[in-house]
Protein backbone atom coordinates (compact mmCIF):
# COMPACT_ATOMS: atom_id res chain seq x y z
CA UNK A 1 0.00 0.00 0.00
CA UNK A 2 1.40 3.40 -0.98
CA UNK A 3 0.73 6.65 0.80
CA UNK A 4 0.33 9.94 -1.03
CA UNK A 5 3.35 11.84 0.31
CA UNK A 6 6.10 14.19 -0.81
CA UNK A 7 4.09 16.00 -3.47
CA UNK A 8 2.62 12.97 -5.26
CA UNK A 9 -0.85 14.03 -6.38
CA UNK A 10 -2.21 10.82 -7.92
CA UNK A 11 -2.25 7.60 -5.93
CA UNK A 12 -3.58 4.07 -6.05
CA UNK A 13 -2.87 1.10 -3.84
CA UNK A 14 0.15 0.21 -5.99
CA UNK A 15 1.23 3.44 -7.71
CA UNK A 16 2.03 7.13 -7.13
CA UNK A 17 2.55 10.08 -9.45
CA UNK A 18 3.31 13.79 -9.01
CA UNK A 19 1.06 14.40 -12.03
CA UNK A 20 -2.64 15.01 -11.82
CA UNK A 21 -4.83 12.08 -12.96
CA UNK A 22 -5.51 13.89 -16.23
CA UNK A 23 -1.83 14.63 -16.84
CA UNK A 24 -0.85 11.04 -16.02
CA UNK A 25 -3.41 9.62 -18.44
CA UNK A 26 -2.21 11.98 -21.17
CA UNK A 27 1.43 10.99 -20.67
CA UNK A 28 0.62 7.28 -20.63
CA UNK A 29 -1.56 7.59 -23.73
CA UNK A 30 1.39 9.07 -25.64
CA UNK A 31 3.69 6.09 -24.94
CA UNK A 32 4.69 4.16 -28.07
CA UNK A 33 7.82 2.41 -26.78
CA UNK A 34 8.94 1.09 -23.39
CA UNK A 35 12.65 0.87 -22.54
CA UNK A 36 13.09 -1.75 -19.85
CA UNK A 37 15.87 -2.11 -17.35
CA UNK A 38 16.48 -5.79 -16.74
CA UNK A 39 17.75 -6.92 -13.34
CA UNK A 40 15.29 -5.79 -10.70
CA UNK A 41 12.68 -4.87 -13.31
CA UNK A 42 11.88 -7.92 -15.48
CA UNK A 43 13.77 -10.44 -13.37
CA UNK A 44 15.80 -10.64 -10.17
CA UNK A 45 19.12 -12.40 -10.57
CA UNK A 46 18.14 -15.71 -12.17
CA UNK A 47 14.41 -15.52 -11.43
CA UNK A 48 11.96 -14.13 -14.00
CA UNK A 49 9.11 -12.20 -12.44
CA UNK A 50 5.82 -14.04 -13.14
CA UNK A 51 4.23 -10.93 -14.66
CA UNK A 52 7.03 -10.15 -17.16
CA UNK A 53 5.88 -12.22 -20.14
CA UNK A 54 2.21 -11.13 -19.78
CA UNK A 55 3.45 -7.52 -19.60
CA UNK A 56 5.43 -7.90 -22.84
CA UNK A 57 2.47 -9.60 -24.52
CA UNK A 58 0.26 -6.74 -23.40
CA UNK A 59 2.60 -4.19 -24.98
CA UNK A 60 2.57 -6.10 -28.26
CA UNK A 61 -1.23 -6.31 -28.22
CA UNK A 62 -1.43 -2.54 -27.96
CA UNK A 63 1.21 -1.85 -30.63
CA UNK A 64 3.77 -0.57 -28.11
CA UNK A 65 7.37 -1.51 -28.85
CA UNK A 66 10.00 -2.37 -26.25
CA UNK A 67 13.75 -2.55 -25.76
CA UNK A 68 15.93 -4.02 -23.03
CA UNK A 69 18.57 -1.79 -21.45
CA UNK A 70 21.13 -2.75 -18.86
CA UNK A 71 23.96 -1.03 -17.04
CA UNK A 72 25.48 -4.47 -16.41
CA UNK A 73 28.42 -4.89 -18.81
CA UNK A 74 29.54 -8.26 -17.43
CA UNK A 75 27.73 -10.21 -20.18
CA UNK A 76 27.90 -9.94 -23.95
CA UNK A 77 24.74 -9.28 -25.96
CA UNK A 78 24.76 -12.93 -27.01
CA UNK A 79 24.86 -13.92 -23.33
CA UNK A 80 21.89 -11.69 -22.52
CA UNK A 81 19.89 -13.01 -25.46
CA UNK A 82 20.62 -16.56 -24.32
CA UNK A 83 19.60 -15.73 -20.75
CA UNK A 84 16.37 -14.13 -21.90
CA UNK A 85 15.65 -17.07 -24.20
CA UNK A 86 16.15 -19.46 -21.30
CA UNK A 87 13.50 -17.48 -19.41
CA UNK A 88 11.07 -17.67 -22.31
CA UNK A 89 11.71 -14.20 -23.78
CA UNK A 90 12.72 -14.17 -27.45
CA UNK A 91 14.62 -10.94 -28.10
CA UNK A 92 16.89 -9.70 -30.92
CA UNK A 93 20.24 -7.88 -30.88
CA UNK A 94 18.42 -4.76 -32.07
CA UNK A 95 16.31 -4.82 -28.90
CA UNK A 96 19.39 -4.87 -26.63
CA UNK A 97 21.23 -1.75 -25.45
CA UNK A 98 24.10 -2.32 -23.06
CA UNK A 99 26.81 -0.13 -21.59
CA UNK A 100 29.39 -2.13 -23.55
CA UNK A 101 27.74 -0.95 -26.78
CA UNK A 102 27.68 2.62 -25.42
CA UNK A 103 31.37 2.40 -24.44
CA UNK A 104 32.41 1.03 -27.84
CA UNK A 105 30.55 3.87 -29.55
CA UNK A 106 32.13 6.43 -27.21
CA UNK A 107 35.69 5.21 -27.82
CA UNK A 108 35.17 5.11 -31.58
CA UNK A 109 33.87 8.69 -31.51
CA UNK A 110 36.21 10.30 -28.98
CA UNK A 111 39.36 8.16 -29.41
CA UNK A 112 39.14 7.07 -33.06
CA UNK A 113 42.77 5.94 -33.19
CA UNK A 114 42.44 3.73 -30.11
CA UNK A 115 42.75 0.01 -30.71
CA UNK A 116 44.46 -1.33 -27.59
CA UNK A 117 42.36 -1.35 -24.42
CA UNK A 118 43.12 -2.38 -20.86
CA UNK A 119 39.79 -3.95 -19.96
CA UNK A 120 38.92 -4.39 -16.31
CA UNK A 121 35.97 -6.70 -16.86
CA UNK A 122 34.71 -10.23 -17.30
CA UNK A 123 35.89 -12.52 -20.15
CA UNK A 124 32.44 -12.11 -21.74
CA UNK A 125 32.75 -8.32 -21.65
CA UNK A 126 36.28 -8.44 -23.08
CA UNK A 127 35.06 -10.73 -25.88
CA UNK A 128 32.45 -8.13 -26.87
CA UNK A 129 35.18 -5.47 -27.27
CA UNK A 130 37.42 -7.86 -29.19
CA UNK A 131 34.55 -8.74 -31.52
CA UNK A 132 34.25 -5.00 -32.21
CA UNK A 133 37.89 -4.93 -33.37
CA UNK A 134 39.75 -3.88 -30.23
CA UNK A 135 42.76 -5.63 -28.68
CA UNK A 136 42.77 -6.45 -24.97
CA UNK A 137 46.14 -5.66 -23.40
CA UNK A 138 47.77 -7.83 -20.75
CA UNK A 139 48.83 -7.19 -17.16
CA UNK A 140 52.26 -6.05 -18.32
CA UNK A 141 53.91 -2.64 -17.83
CA UNK A 142 55.28 -2.87 -21.39
CA UNK A 143 51.87 -3.62 -22.95
CA UNK A 144 50.68 -0.03 -23.11
CA UNK A 145 46.95 0.56 -23.76
CA UNK A 146 45.34 3.47 -25.57
CA UNK A 147 42.38 3.53 -23.16
CA UNK A 148 41.56 1.97 -19.78
CA UNK A 149 37.99 0.67 -19.44
CA UNK A 150 36.69 -0.14 -15.95
CA UNK A 151 33.45 -2.07 -15.57
CA UNK A 152 31.49 -4.43 -13.36
CA UNK A 153 33.95 -7.32 -12.97
CA UNK A 154 32.80 -10.44 -11.14
CA UNK A 155 36.14 -12.06 -12.05
CA UNK A 156 38.14 -9.19 -10.54
CA UNK A 157 41.82 -10.08 -10.23
CA UNK A 158 43.91 -8.10 -7.77
CA UNK A 159 46.91 -7.89 -10.11
CA UNK A 160 44.77 -6.51 -12.96
CA UNK A 161 43.09 -4.12 -10.53
CA UNK A 162 46.53 -2.78 -9.60
CA UNK A 163 47.58 -2.59 -13.26
CA UNK A 164 44.45 -0.56 -14.07
CA UNK A 165 45.36 1.84 -11.26
CA UNK A 166 48.89 2.11 -12.67
CA UNK A 167 47.73 3.08 -16.16
CA UNK A 168 45.18 5.50 -14.72
CA UNK A 169 47.93 7.12 -12.63
CA UNK A 170 50.03 7.46 -15.80
CA UNK A 171 47.31 9.54 -17.45
CA UNK A 172 45.98 6.99 -19.95
CA UNK A 173 42.41 7.92 -21.04
CA UNK A 174 40.02 6.30 -18.57
CA UNK A 175 36.40 5.31 -19.24
CA UNK A 176 33.90 3.73 -16.82
CA UNK A 177 31.06 1.72 -18.30
CA UNK A 178 28.46 2.56 -15.63
CA UNK A 179 28.04 4.35 -12.27
CA UNK A 180 26.15 1.61 -10.36
CA UNK A 181 27.43 1.01 -6.84
CA UNK A 182 25.97 -2.50 -6.51
CA UNK A 183 24.20 -4.98 -8.79
CA UNK A 184 20.78 -6.32 -7.72
CA UNK A 185 20.78 -9.98 -6.70
CA UNK A 186 18.47 -12.57 -5.21
CA UNK A 187 21.43 -14.15 -3.40
CA UNK A 188 22.56 -13.40 0.15
CA UNK A 189 25.52 -11.27 -0.84
CA UNK A 190 26.45 -7.79 -2.11
CA UNK A 191 27.58 -7.63 -5.73
CA UNK A 192 30.07 -4.75 -5.90
CA UNK A 193 29.49 -2.93 -9.19
CA UNK A 194 31.50 -0.58 -11.39
CA UNK A 195 30.83 2.59 -9.39
CA UNK A 196 32.36 1.03 -6.28
CA UNK A 197 35.30 -0.39 -8.24
CA UNK A 198 35.97 3.07 -9.67
CA UNK A 199 35.71 4.59 -6.18
CA UNK A 200 38.59 2.35 -5.10
CA UNK A 201 40.59 3.34 -8.19
CA UNK A 202 39.95 7.02 -7.44
CA UNK A 203 41.04 6.55 -3.83
CA UNK A 204 44.25 4.88 -5.05
CA UNK A 205 45.09 7.29 -7.89
CA UNK A 206 43.31 10.56 -7.07
CA UNK A 207 41.69 10.46 -10.51
CA UNK A 208 38.04 10.16 -11.53
CA UNK A 209 37.03 8.48 -14.81
CA UNK A 210 37.16 10.85 -17.77
CA UNK A 211 33.58 9.80 -18.52
CA UNK A 212 31.09 7.45 -16.92
CA UNK A 213 28.72 5.94 -19.47
CA UNK A 214 25.52 3.96 -19.04
CA UNK A 215 22.52 5.22 -17.15
CA UNK A 216 21.93 8.06 -16.19
CA UNK A 217 23.76 9.24 -19.32
CA UNK A 218 20.95 9.65 -21.91
CA UNK A 219 22.90 8.24 -24.88
CA UNK A 220 21.35 4.76 -24.79
CA UNK A 221 17.84 6.18 -24.65
CA UNK A 222 18.60 8.69 -27.40
CA UNK A 223 19.77 5.78 -29.54
CA UNK A 224 16.37 4.12 -29.20
CA UNK A 225 14.61 7.37 -30.09
CA UNK A 226 16.73 7.72 -33.23
CA UNK A 227 16.31 4.09 -34.27
CA UNK A 228 12.53 4.13 -34.00
CA UNK A 229 11.89 7.73 -35.03
CA UNK A 230 10.31 8.60 -31.67
CA UNK A 231 9.95 11.81 -29.73
CA UNK A 232 11.03 11.81 -26.05
CA UNK A 233 7.47 11.98 -24.76
CA UNK A 234 6.66 8.76 -26.66
CA UNK A 235 9.07 6.57 -24.71
CA UNK A 236 8.88 5.36 -21.12
CA UNK A 237 12.09 4.39 -19.33
CA UNK A 238 11.27 1.80 -16.68
CA UNK A 239 13.67 0.65 -14.00
CA UNK A 240 14.28 -0.08 -10.34
CA UNK A 241 16.97 2.53 -9.71
CA UNK A 242 16.08 6.14 -9.17
CA UNK A 243 19.64 7.45 -9.62
CA UNK A 244 20.27 5.68 -12.96
CA UNK A 245 17.05 4.55 -14.68
CA UNK A 246 14.78 7.43 -13.70
CA UNK A 247 17.58 10.00 -13.87
CA UNK A 248 18.33 8.90 -17.45
CA UNK A 249 14.67 9.27 -18.39
CA UNK A 250 14.62 12.82 -17.06
CA UNK A 251 17.95 13.61 -18.74
CA UNK A 252 16.46 12.48 -22.05
CA UNK A 253 13.11 14.30 -21.45
CA UNK A 254 11.35 10.91 -21.49
CA UNK A 255 8.70 9.48 -19.16
CA UNK A 256 10.40 8.05 -16.08
CA UNK A 257 8.85 5.05 -14.32
CA UNK A 258 10.29 3.65 -11.09
CA UNK A 259 9.43 0.07 -10.12
CA UNK A 260 9.78 -1.05 -6.50
CA UNK A 261 10.61 -4.64 -7.44
CA UNK A 262 14.37 -4.17 -7.16
CA UNK A 263 16.80 -1.87 -5.39
CA UNK A 264 14.82 1.30 -4.62
CA UNK A 265 12.46 1.66 -1.66
CA UNK A 266 10.09 4.47 -0.80
CA UNK A 267 12.57 5.55 1.89
CA UNK A 268 15.14 6.10 -0.89
CA UNK A 269 12.53 7.95 -2.95
CA UNK A 270 11.84 10.29 -0.03
CA UNK A 271 15.54 11.19 0.19
CA UNK A 272 16.10 11.64 -3.56
CA UNK A 273 15.93 14.86 -5.52
CA UNK A 274 15.00 12.83 -8.61
CA UNK A 275 11.22 12.66 -8.95
CA UNK A 276 9.80 9.89 -11.18
CA UNK A 277 6.74 10.64 -13.27
CA UNK A 278 5.28 7.38 -11.97
CA UNK A 279 6.13 4.94 -9.17
CA UNK A 280 4.65 1.45 -9.40
CA UNK A 281 5.11 -1.72 -7.38
CA UNK A 282 6.05 -3.58 -10.57
CA UNK A 283 5.73 -3.56 -14.36
CA UNK A 284 2.51 -5.49 -13.86
CA UNK A 285 0.96 -2.28 -12.51
CA UNK A 286 2.37 -0.25 -15.40
CA UNK A 287 0.85 -2.75 -17.83
CA UNK A 288 -2.55 -2.32 -16.21
CA UNK A 289 -2.33 1.48 -16.36
CA UNK A 290 -1.30 1.39 -20.03
CA UNK A 291 -4.15 -0.97 -20.81
CA UNK A 292 -6.65 1.33 -19.12
CA UNK A 293 -5.66 4.42 -21.14
CA UNK A 294 -5.17 2.62 -24.48
CA UNK A 295 -8.48 0.79 -24.45
CA UNK A 296 -11.89 2.50 -24.80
Amino acid sequence: MMSNENGYRTAGPDYLSPLTPEELDERLRAIRHVALDMDGTIYMGTTLFPYTIPFLEGLKARGIGHSFLTNNPSRSIADYLQKLSGMGIQATREEMYTTVVATIDYIRTHHPAARRLFLLGTPSMRAEFEAAGFVSTEDDPDDVPDVVVASFDMTLCYARFCRAAWWIAQGVPYVATNPDRVCPTDQRTVLIDCGSICAALTHATGRQPDVTLGKPDPNMLNGILDRHGLRPEQIAMVGDRIYTDVAMALNASAFGVLVLSGETTMEIVAQSEVKPHLIVNSIEVLGRLLREVHEP
